[in-house]
């Protein structure tokens, strides 16, 4: 991820590989995008600049280039061109792509005005362009992994986009449910944020071992890794959202109180809490569903004081664990080294 890993001496010769990659996944992403309509294409280069950490492309890369039992060897003799090819950057660009049109369309279900530091689309243009918009890049990322010689990448994209409204349709039915528990929230993230990571790393491997190599240990291994780290990325999300300021995580925060959207450090507070604490926490916590947030800090020291922050946390670094776990299945080599280092940042980022 950008800006978010420190790479250690050794492992700089894969990040040179997936450095000298990435301008390709960024040209392929931008001329997909081009419009012969001037409202359309000014709006598409304004949502380029919610590109983040580009972890999805990342991992696409990262994990073809990982899937090559011989990249070590090919980096050292300098051979790396060979080593990712123009369907990894392809899928690269798709992933990244949905992902943006789900971002696009987060933003008008949580009324956001503030993401990557600047105004969101639906605050400039309204909710309509923006649920168009996110409609358009979905539709465009459909396209542009169509042009891949093997139809399964396309399968791959719909079942993991299918999967997230899924995810999303559930969160919407809990919406308001005080009740909600540990199970159904982690389905809900194993469905929203898992499913596309797990696509990307999947569709890495498959880029370099072959399109009908779905079942094969490595392509297995990967997509049970990057479901894993999904799950511990997106309950960092939610910590963040609860705990960060929009200056530090350069979105707007709150919003899932707001939305009536229990997480985990809440969902865990509440059922640890006594009766009277209980019944406090759900009274503030239907205040900020009623867009009065004084009494948020008062709720945050009522979660701490369950040592709830730091239940989340053990959950999200289980994740990571499993993650890590998963990639025992490749042989010790620089790549997997550094998927194992990205599995951990996930969790240590504070944006």
């Amino acid at each position: 991820m950008q800006g978010v890993l420190n790479i250690p001496a050794e492992l700089e010769g894969v990040q040179g590989v997936i450095s000298d990659a990435f301008p390709g996944v960024i040209e392929i992403f931008e001329q997909q995008l081009v419009s012969d309509l001037p409202p359309i294409d000014e709006m598409c280069r304004y949502i380029e600049r919610y590109r983040g950490k580009m972890l999805r492309p990342t991992l696409v890369l990262l994990c073809g280039l990982a899937s090559n039992p011989d990249h070590a060897e090919l980096i050292d003799r300098e051979e790396q061109e060979q080593l990712l090819t123009r369907a990894h950057q392809v899928c690269g660009a798709v992933c990244e792509m949905v992902h943006m049109a789900t971002l696009v369309h987060d933003d008008v279900l949580d009324e956001a005005e503030i993401r990557r530091r600047g105004q969101t689309l639906n605050m400039l243009h309204g909710n309509e362009t923006s649920v168009i918009l996110g409609d358009y890049l979905i539709a465009s990322a459909y396209e542009l992994c169509s042009s891949l010689e093997s139809p399964t990448p396309s399968r791959i994209v719909g079942n993991a986009s299918a999967i997230m409204c899924t995810g999303e349709l559930l969160q919407l039915h809990h919406r308001n449910n005080h009740s909600l528990d540990e199970a159904t929230y982690l389905e809900i993230l194993e469905r929203k944020t898992a499913a596309l990571i797990g696509a990307a790393c999947e569709l890495g491997a498959l880029c370099t071992l072959g399109f009908d190599e779905r079942e094969h240990p490595v392509t297995q291994a990967l997509l049970a890794y990057g479901r894993a780290m999904g799950v511990a990325f997106q309950i960092q999300d939610d910590v963040l959202d609860l705990m960060g300021s929009e200056e530090q995580v350069g979105k707007s925060v709150g919003k899932d109180l707001e939305k009536g959207k229990l997480t985990y450090p809440l969902i865990h507070h509440l059922a640890n809490a006594d009766a009277d604490q209980t019944l406090r926490s759900i009274e503030l916590v239907r205040l900020a569903e009623n867009n009065d947030r004084s009494g948020v800090p008062e709720l945050i020291e009522a979660i701490r004081g369950t040592g709830s922050i730091e239940a989340t946390q053990s959950l999200a670094a289980s994740y990571v664990e499993k993650a890590k776990g998963a990639l025992l299945e490749l042989p010790d080599s620089p790549g997997r080294r550094l998927l194992e280092l990205m599995a951990d940042a996930v969790i240590r980022r504070s944006y």
